[in-house]
């Protein structure tokens, strides 16, 4: 019996970690809806964050707080302006001053930066002295001295830096990976670097080597786990490997990146998707396309609006949405216009809401706004 106990509390401790909810509004007040369609957080609010980190800001009374997944205050409304948390730490504003703080609501002592910006998943802030920026962790160490005259948020483990006009890669210990002598500089998600040397367009190999791709003249970021990404040589699109070679010869209008082993082409003024080998899988024949996701399925724009194909080109769901990326919140991010895990986030007849991937509505509910699902724990 102890051991079926422990079992379901394990569980329920599971699932309690991998909830995950969604910022929705409706009729002017924001509430919180989970991947099963129920609304957990009734709309109540006039303004309010996605949840990150177990806690969510929200405004009350004229000052911000923070509640937790199950709607509770944690931290009471006293701040004029409060951040999303993250690594145990948020910015807040209180009194005209800017401060960082802890779960708890009580300020944390950190070294002096001239401008206070938020934390990332990886326990780093940028730490600002004069024109300069370095980094710093949540224990308040100074991981990286201001060396940069920028450095771009962290991208699957790395980050852009910029040296006087020249942008280099440093790790999240604040190690040199690429040095800062290139005029531009792009992280992948397969570990790949693509850059500009000059007019040269190239990658960088795993010893810091720059290798030129013949007749470049733009190349952009491998998507995560993929080996060919879509470059421009004069007026058309192809592709390359992660090796700098031409593996597709360009002859695209236009292109975008690979996923599940197509991607979006632009030929003859519509859209369609080629294979590895070049081949066209999915004949042109859409105003607009997007990359597949994970799911297996793409957005595809049929007339004015928008539904999804598989991977064999068949309209599994009925062009009758509209998609693109929430803002009305924290999250100012993501380049996923279709599936993230099961749920596409779309716009049907001026309201926003979930469908799955058989295009059943998640809750049966439409709302005035909604932004994708964030991990609530």
């Amino acid at each position: 019996m102890k051991v079926f106990l422990s079992c379901l509390l394990g569980l329920a401790v599971s699932l309690t970690q991998a909830q995950e909810l969604a910022l929705v509004k409706k009729e002017k007040k924001i509430g919180y809806l989970n991947t099963q369609g129920k609304l957990v957080i009734a709309p109540a609010y006039e303004k309010a964050g996605s949840f990150s980190n177990g806690l969510a800001p929200v405004f009350i009374d004229g000052k911000w707080g923070y509640i937790n997944p199950s709607g509770d205050i944690v931290i009471e409304p006293q701040f004029d302006n409060a951040k999303a948390f993250n690594s145990g730490i948020a910015v807040v504003a209180k009194e005209k001053k800017w401060l960082y703080i802890d779960k708890s609501g009580q300020p944390v002592e950190l070294p002096h930066s001239d401008k206070l910006y938020d934390f990332d998943s990886n326990g780093l802030a940028f730490l600002r002295e004069s024109d300069l920026i370095g980094l710093m962790d949540t224990k308040g160490n100074v991981v990286l001295k201001p060396l940069y005259t920028e450095i771009k948020p962290f991208e699957h483990g790395f980050a852009k830096v910029k040296q006087g006009n020249k942008w280099g890669v440093i790790s999240t210990t604040g190690k040199t990976v690429i040095t800062p002598e290139y005029d531009e500089i792009d992280i992948s998600g397969n570990g790949v670097f693509v850059a500009r040397k000059g007019t040269a367009f190239g990658i960088i190999t795993a010893d810091d080597t720059f290798k030129h791709v013949k007749d470049a003249t733009k190349i952009w970021p491998f998507l995560e786990g993929e080996t060919l990404t879509y470059a421009r040589k004069d007026d058309k699109l192809g592709f390359i490997n992660t090796q700098g070679e031409w593996a597709i010869e360009p002859q695209f209008e236009k292109a975008r990146a690979f996923r599940n082993g197509l991607a979006p082409v632009y030929l003859d003024k519509k859209w369609g998707y080629v294979n590895a080998q070049g081949e066209l899988a999915i004949q042109p024949e859409y105003p607009d396309a997007e990359v597949f996701s994970s799911d297996g399925l793409a957005p595809v724009k049929v007339g004015k609006e928008w539904g999804f194909i598989d991977k064999s080109g068949e309209l599994v769901i009925p062009a009758e949405y509209g998609i693109s990326v929430a803002l009305i919140g924290f999250l100012t991010s993501g380049e996923d216009k279709g599936f993230i895990n099961g749920l596409a986030r779309v716009k049907h007849k001026g309201k926003w809401g979930f469908i799955d991937t058989k295009g059943q509505v998640l809750g049966n509910e439409w709302f005035d706004n909604a932004e994708p699902f964030e991990k609530a724990n």
